[in-house]
């Protein structure tokens, strides 16, 4: 059973409209010509075999290509057109719908030739039997039904390879849907995976990080306490409830999808210097922000660089035990360049792989940038982030801000 294309059904229907039309055409034509009595029954009783056959076998053998229904059919139709033939030679009428059936319903060129010339061997016999097979009619006939014949192998050969371009078409364009459903669905896997990365890392950097700094400012808020210094547990106190409204905010604007709260009202640079004040209020390290007229960026590259940073001092806060930490921002050569660094004890090898550092490079990666961490000129670990940009800075108007962090 061959694969049929999905217009195959409506053109059915054409079909079964032709085979009606044509049947009906032959009952009318038989009463025109004077056929009569007996002759008459006898080629109504053979149509009716034709229409009840095409009824059981052959309009289901049209829509499916099944070749038994198809075989069991076309005997019929071969046997009750030369019966319908030989009773009045109008029944002719039926070869033009009989040979289009053959080719139709049959799936191979060398069943669709014989099922051609059996269907005229069994029309000329029929000719021939309503005239008592005169050897002079005979001989008409056959030449006739010659000619006949090869025009509908013609015509069979032509419809045959119509059918098998279209039905080659109709695979083709089942193997492009099937292309195109799988692409989509490796496209919908593939953003679904980025977008819990994208979630995963901005939750890291941001809500992670300040609940980290939650849980560090209410131990040294026990710590005042034990101690009976109130105005050390205020400020302590003060600082967790300014940390949790930034990270309830920041977990707004990542629910729908915004820019970082620090970039909502500020351009990067400032967004910098409040991010070093925040972490020398809270650390009380020594926290230095410098900021080079780096010009217009895009939002995208802000977010990369400011995420970098909060990064960078997550890992201060976490590993570094240092004293102090500077941090620079400047542009040049069609880039911008991002160093922090810090007077500690550097970072292990477990921690340059961790998550945090490497959805850091992730990030600055997928900018087109690069990330390099390694130990510092003096001591300590230095992280730079360099990311490309268009355009020179001159012209811009970027505020200069240097923060600097004293432990209280």
């Amino acid at each position: 059973m061959e694969r049929l294309y999905a217009g195959w059904g409506q053109q059915v229907r054409w079909w079964d409209a032709a085979f009606g039309v044509i049947v009906a055409l032959t009952a009318v034509a038989l009463v025109l010509e004077g056929t009569r009595g007996s002759r008459l029954a006898v080629a109504y009783a053979a149509l009716a075999a034709i229409v009840v056959a095409y009824a059981v076998w052959g309009a289901r053998a049209a829509r499916s290509r099944d070749q038994r229904p198809a075989v069991a059919y076309l005997v019929v139709l071969v046997l009750g057109t030369g019966v319908a033939v030989s009773q009045g030679g109008v029944a002719q009428f039926l070869m033009f719908i009989a040979f289009a059936q053959v080719w139709m319903l049959l799936t191979s060129i060398r069943r669709g030739v014989v099922g051609c010339v059996v269907l005229g061997v069994a029309v000329t016999i029929g000719v021939s039997a309503g005239y008592g097979f005169d050897p002079a009619v005979l001989g008409q006939v056959a030449p006739q039904m010659a000619v006949t014949l090869v025009f509908a192998i013609g015509l069979g050969l032509w419809f045959h390879v119509a059918m098998q371009r279209a039905e080659e078409h109709a695979r083709l364009l089942d193997q492009l849907q099937a292309a195109q459903a799988e692409l989509a669905r490796s496209n919908h896997e593939a953003g679904v995976t980025a977008e819990r990365e994208r979630l995963a890392r901005e939750i890291h950097d941001t809500l992670a990080q300040g609940f980290t700094s939650v849980v560090m400012q209410a131990q040294a808020a026990t710590a005042a306490l034990d101690l009976g210094d109130d105005g050390a547990v205020r400020e302590r106190l003060h600082v967790v409830e300014d940390t949790a409204r930034e990270n309830l905010a920041e977990a707004r604007a990542l629910v729908a999808a915004f820019a970082p709260v620090a970039l909502q009202d500020a351009s990067l640079p400032q967004a910098l210097g409040r991010l070093g004040s925040r972490f020398a209020e809270e650390t009380g390290l020594a926290v230095t922000v410098e900021t080079d007229r780096v010009g217009a960026l895009t939002p995208a590259v802000e977010v990369v660089l400011l995420r970098a940073a909060q990064e960078a001092f997550a890992n201060v806060r976490r590993h570094a035990q240092a004293r102090s930490v500077v941090v620079r921002l400047g542009r040049a050569e069609g880039e911008v360049t991002l160093t922090v660094s810090d007077d500690g004890r550097g970072l292990g090898a477990d921690v340059a792989d961790g998550f945090g550092l490497a959805g850091m490079r992730e990030r600055v990666r997928s900018a087109g940038g690069t990330l390099a961490v390694g130990p510092g000129d003096g001591g300590g670990t230095t992280l730079r982030a360099r990311v490309p940009v268009d355009g020179p800075a001159n012209g811009s108007v970027d505020t200069t801000t240097g923060t600097q962090g004293v432990a209280r």
